[in-house]
C-alpha cells in the first residue's frame, strides 16, 4: 500500500490520524514465511514538524503462525509493532539518507515494506510454546513436554 505524503510536507504543523490496511497474507522474515493469523489496520500519526520534515508514529498488532524452536508444536508468535521515523521531502533541497528511507519513493511511502522491516524488528529471536519447553528427545525424536521417552541422553 503506498500512501502519498505530498499534502503532509505542504503545510508547517499539519496533523493526521490515518489507518491503512495491511492485506499480507504471509509474512517472510529472510529465513521462514509464517502465515498471518490476525492483524489489525496499521495506525499513523503524520506530523509536519517543519524544515522539510514529518514525523511519523505508527503501531499494529499481528499474531504470526510458528512453531516452537524446541518441540516443533504450533504457537501463536504475537508481534507488537511501535516505531517512530522521520522523512524528510524529497525535493532537491534536503540531503536524504536513501538507507534510512528505504521505505519511500518520492512522496510515496510504502507502507507494506515498512510493516515487514518494523516486524523483522520485533520478531523474537527463538520462538518457545512455553520458557519450561523440554524439547524433542536426540535420539528418538519424542516431544519431551507429552512425558519422559526412556532414551539415554546427556
Amino acid at each position: 500500500m503506498l500512501i502519498n505524503l505530498t499534502e503532509y510536507f505542504e503545510v508547517q504543523g499539519k496533523h493526521a490520524e490515518i489507518e491503512v490496511p495491511y492485506e499480507a497474507k504471509t509474512f517472510n522474515d529472510g529465513f521462514k514465511d509464517y502465515d498471518i493469523k490476525s492483524r489489525e489496520n496499521l495506525k499513523l500519526s503524520i506530523d509536519n514538524i517543519g524544515d522539510g520534515k514529518l514525523e511519523i508514529k505508527g503501531n499494529m498488532n499481528v499474531v504470526l503462525a510458528g512453531e516452537c524452536s524446541r518441540c516443533l508444536e504450533p504457537v501463536d508468535v504475537p508481534v507488537s509493532l511501535s516505531f517512530e521515523i522521520s522523512v524528510v521531502k524529497p525535493d532537491g533541497y534536503h540531503e536524504i539518507d536513501e538507507d534510512e528511507q528505504y521505505f519511500m519513493n518520492g512522496y510515496e511511502l510504502d507502507a507494506e515494506t515498512l510493516i515487514d522491516n518494523e516486524m523483522i524488528m520485533s520478531l523474537p529471536m527463538k520462538v518457545l510454546c512455553k520458557e519450561t519447553c523440554k524439547g524433542l528427545c536426540p535420539v528418538c525424536g519424542k516431544n519431551r513436554n507429552l512425558g519422559e521417552c526412556g532414551c539415554d541422553t546427556f
